[in-house]
């Protein structure tokens, strides 16, 4: 079985670990737009619904980080650090970002989430 597994695989070049347009940092937007909205619902919802909005909105600052992780780790590479030197540093700011919005249910954390989101997009684009 092993052999017949073997003749499919065929090795992949890429700059990054899959081919280009795998990754993308939409996905971590998505899911910090819905931070942002569920923290500008959360002030009219009902207590039994701000319980399970809190929830739903830490498991989604969850997925931002493991795609943000994702992102920085398999698809930015060490090249991409000499176009964009201050990589590493904004993707731990978003990160703690992410982190922060767990904190509150606040909008502004989740508004600041999205910015860096947005500067993280800009930087992946400029690498395409």
């Amino acid at each position: 079985m092993f052999r017949r597994v073997k003749s499919f695989i065929k090795p992949a070049y890429a700059h990054c670990d899959l081919p280009c347009g795998v990754y993308d940092p939409a996905q971590a937007r998505i899911e910090a737009e819905s931070i942002l909205k569920i923290c500008q619902k959360y002030p009219d919802l009902s207590a039994e619904d701000k319980w399970r909005a809190v929830r739903i909105k830490e498991d989604r600052a969850e997925l931002v980080k493991h795609h943000l992780w994702v992102l920085w780790t398999d698809y930015f590479k060490p090249e991409h650090l000499t176009k964009q030197p201050d990589l590493h540093d904004l993707f731990w700011r978003a990160a703690k970002q992410a982190g922060q919005t767990k904190k509150s249910t606040d909008a502004k954390p989740a508004q600041r989430l999205l910015d860096l989101i947005a500067e993280i997009a800009t930087a992946f684009e400029a690498t395409k």
